[in-house]
């Protein structure tokens, strides 16, 4: 129109805010037909073109051409950037969905069967994220790649967690949260490089299907097929493992029990998900395990998220992230089996939620001292994270354990659907308010952990009399 430039006609149609930046959402209700604009009036007062209304932009939107996000795919802003949200909380959904089918699939078909199902289902669902013609489809694609997700998770944790011995599950966490911690920095960078969703979205996508090659690379779990009574298999399994390491095993092995203590359980072989209440033992871990995970995944999402708020620049939140946590995965290292995993799990919590009260009410004029305890806090959450992945798996017999890490871990998919109403909602009212909601929960959380047994050193449990041993072991270690 009139041969003006784009900057030309958004002053003369776009509204201002109190700050002088254009409005994103809302256009001045312009009628061009009886407009006392001409040509040549290019920097005239908006109230020049005879009609100064606000009305909403009915015709689209311009975005950055540099970037393509799903925001700017499916144009989720202004009266709609709420649907935005929608991405994270149906992909904790899947979640959700995924602890409970998989879990269950896991203990009845076997880790290593479940594992590879997922990551390959996993791929695929997040290259059909690429394809979806609209935003429901992609909303619909992102609960299947939750479910894969946490299945592809979980089965891997517990099978390796029941590989390897008592001495070595420490090692076993700590390699798994340092792998994540890789990826959570090594993500921002990749983000920067490739600004397009799609691309991007292939790129952390594709690698997923190289993990079938561990179909030929992994054993099934000798524990699970001990448990499923599969005795043959597992001992074929441990042999092999035994001559890789260099070791031989007693020829009467089996008859000795050394790997299947307490196999016939009162457990059923086809486990369901109010076993893991079968017992007033499990039922008070498990109730304890949930609130943990509850709130470890309202508290970690939450102080992420609202790093996002107070530094706004995306890239740089997600790789301070990373940085943050690299300490946390030595501190687990040095703490778990030197002090328990009961002692460093309360305290890490406790820390956390005295950090988070502090943050609240330290003045914005000492920002240093603000940032420094705000870091401080995020160590103690993160640290308290990684301690119930562990120690969740060490709660469980074997016929029970990928269920129920399942159960107790499908709250953190609820506690992640939470988070940012809670912290969005709160700040809103006060901008520290989440953090005095975040300290609170964290100390009553720490509290809650000594209630738990102790499983420093323990063998994993094979059944439900293994768990109920546990609070015999702790009764005569109170008794002195």
């Amino acid at each position: 129109m009139c041969g003006w430039t784009e900057e030309e006609f958004r002053q003369l149609t776009v509204p201002r805010s109190t700050l002088g930046t254009f409005s994103s959402c809302q256009r001045f209700d312009v009628d061009w037909n009886i407009t006392r604009v001409d040509c040549g009036n290019r920097q005239d007062d908006p109230s020049s073109l005879n009609n100064t209304r606000l009305a909403p932009c009915t015709n689209g939107w311009a975005f950055d051409p540099s970037l393509s996000t799903i925001v700017s795919e499916f144009q989720l802003v202004c009266e709609n950037a709420w649907q935005a949200d929608l991405n994270q909380a149906f992909l904790n959904v899947g979640l959700l969905l995924g602890a409970l089918v998989i879990g269950y699939g896991a203990d009845r078909y076997g880790r290593k069967l479940c594992f590879l199902i997922s990551i390959f289902g996993f791929g695929i669902s997040g290259i059909g994220m690429i394809f979806s013609p609209n935003y429901m489809v992609l909303l619909v694609i992102r609960i299947i790649q939750g479910v894969f997700g946490k299945g592809a998770w979980m089965s891997a944790y517990v099978l390796v967690t029941e590989i390897v011995g008592s001495d070595q599950r420490r090692l076993v966490g700590t390699v798994a949260q340092l792998f994540f911690t890789a990826g959570v920095i090594i993500l921002p960078g990749i983000a920067y490089l490739i600004p397009s969703w799609k691309t991007l979205q292939f790129s952390i996508t594709a690698p997923c299907f190289l993990f079938l090659v561990y179909y030929w690379l992994l054993p099934e779990s000798p524990r699970w097929l001990l448990s499923m009574k599969r005795t043959t298999e597992a001992m074929e399994i441990v042999k092999h493992m035994a001559k890789k390491n260099g070791k031989s095993l007693p020829q009467d092995y089996i008859t000795m029990q050394l790997l299947q203590p307490g196999l016939e359980d009162n457990l059923s072989s086809n486990p369901v998900p109010w076993d893991v209440f079968k017992t007033p033992q499990m039922k008070k871990i498990t109730l304890i395990l949930m609130y943990a995970w509850f709130t470890s995944s309202v508290v970690y999402q939450g102080l992420i998220m609202r790093t996002g708020i107070v530094w706004g620049n995306l890239h740089l939140e997600f790789f301070i992230t990373g940085v943050v946590e690299l300490p946390s995965a030595l501190l687990f290292y040095l703490t778990v089996d030197w002090l328990g995993r009961r002692i460093p799990f309360a305290v890490s919590n406790i820390i956390g939620g005295l950090s988070c009260l502090a943050t609240a009410f330290i003045p914005e004029d000492i920002s240093w001292l603000k940032t420094a305890i705000a870091i401080i806090g995020r160590l103690g959450i993160t640290l308290g994270f990684e301690i119930v992945y562990l120690i969740s798996t060490e709660l469980y017999p074997t016929t029970l354990r990928n269920l129920g890490v399942s159960v107790v871990s499908s709250l953190s998919d609820i506690g992640g659907i939470a988070a940012p109403f809670l912290l969005f909602r709160l700040a809103s009212v006060w901008t520290e308010l989440p953090m005095v909601l975040y300290g609170l929960m964290s100390l009553i959380y720490g509290a809650l952990v000594f209630l738990l047994p102790e499983t420093k050193g323990i063998d994993l449990p094979e059944s439900t009399e293994d768990i109920e041993a546990l609070k015999r072991v702790e009764m005569v270690h109170a008794n002195g």
